[in-house]
């Protein structure tokens, strides 16, 4: 390959990687030209793009960048998979994909989070954490937990004090009576 094509397609690469802060990088083993080009379908519905790409055009374009640990140490052709709602639904996703028997041999073999790199089980460990959507409703439940807690603390107190002053007026009544 060229210099100059070389230049152009790290360029490209570069240009396509502006602003992501995560990667997962993938081997896509014996899966051949359509399963390929079902998967990226596949990934294009949720937002992910995926990029076949030499691994020392990835180096050479991810240098300077959070995503440069990840293609550190890789060797052969890659895979690289970004977007999605954040990092956990992109590794959710292509954790339920590489389990799908028609794409048997497609295999983590890393990534990038935050500057840092992520090992294969790194990945599958990210695709097990609760994404986005499910960690405000995580949250919302335990803000609401708490105040539904404190108004049954608050309402219990409030209906003993009720219940001992009904109870003494009841007395009062009895005795003048």
């Amino acid at each position: 390959m060229s210099k100059r094509v070389k230049k152009m397609l790290i360029e490209d690469l570069r240009e396509r990687l502006t602003g992501v802060g995560e990667v997962i990088l993938l081997h896509l083993g014996p899966l051949n030209a359509q399963r390929t080009t079902e998967l990226r379908r596949k990934l294009r519905e949720k937002d992910i793009k995926l990029q076949l790409v030499k691994n020392s055009l990835a180096r050479l374009a991810t240098a300077d960048t959070p995503l440069a640990p990840a293609c550190a140490e890789m060797e052969g052709m890659l895979a690289m998979a970004w977007g999605g709602e954040d990092v956990v639904d992109l590794a959710k996703e292509l954790d339920r994909i590489a389990g799908l028997a028609e794409y048997e041999g497609l295999e983590f073999r890393g990534g990038a989070l935050d500057g840092d790199r992520l090992g294969p089980d790194d990945v599958r460990k990210v695709a097990k954490w609760p994404n986005r959507t499910e960690q405000l409703s995580i949250l919302s439940g335990q803000i609401s937990s708490l105040g539904g807690l404190l108004s049954g603390q608050l309402l219990s107190a409030g209906g003993g004090l009720a219940g001992q002053i009904a109870s003494r007026v009841e007395e009062l009544e009895k005795s003048e009576g």
